[in-house]
């Protein structure tokens, strides 16, 4: 296992719409999700895909806190704060290979994003409120989910970054890219990257 080095903003990986994958369990994608692991733990993500290490493989991997849903999900506009008990669960470490994803609504929230590869920015982000998300895990066995709130929030950036998509993209007010310290500074905002 090895800590691989995360592509930056810029960097034609990260443009890229990435390949699928034929065998979820062969061994140089176990290898691969290994690394991924490892160089989210190093980096203190929440998720990550595997054109941001330089892969361009339709895989990526995510997890979400209590404590991060709660306090994300309580962030987002048009939300009044008491979250729903599933948008506030925790989601364990998941491992997607070729990942869809399907609106289950038209209404869009807004938040606060970063992404590791785009290093102490963020900026507010407009996504579905609620997802459902297919994929394989490492086995080849079919993952189907629902997700709403901060948990549908990840699934869709993070599969973003394999059609070539960076969360500046979808901004709708490039007003509000900043520094993230500014924003901690100013705003008492602590954006995690994702």
């Amino acid at each position: 296992m090895a800590i691989l080095k995360i592509a930056r903003m810029g960097h034609p990986v990260l443009k890229r719409v990435a390949q699928p994958i034929d065998d979820p369990g062969a061994p140089e994608v176990r290898r691969l999700v290994n690394d991924m692991l490892d160089t989210l733990e190093d980096a203190g993500g929440t998720g990550l895909a595997a054109p941001q290490v330089h892969v361009p493989r339709r895989v990526v991997l995510f997890y979400v806190s209590t404590e991060r849903a709660q306090r994300e999900n309580g962030r987002e506009d048009g939300e009044d704060g008491e979250d729903a008990p599933d948008e506030a669960e925790e989601v364990p470490l998941t491992v997607l290979v070729n990942p869809t994803i399907e609106p289950l609504t038209e209404e869009m929230v807004v938040s606060w994003e970063a992404c590791l590869s785009l290093p102490d920015l963020a900026g507010r982000v407009p996504r579905y409120k609620a997802v459902r998300y297919r994929g394989l895990d490492l086995r080849g066995e079919e993952i189907v989910r629902e997700a709403r709130g901060f948990h549908a929030r990840v699934v869709q950036h993070e599969c973003d970054h394999l059609d070539g998509v960076l969360y500046p993209q979808r901004m709708t007010d490039l007003s509000t890219l900043t520094f993230a310290s500014e924003l901690r500074a100013r705003a008492g905002i602590e954006v995690a990257e994702e």
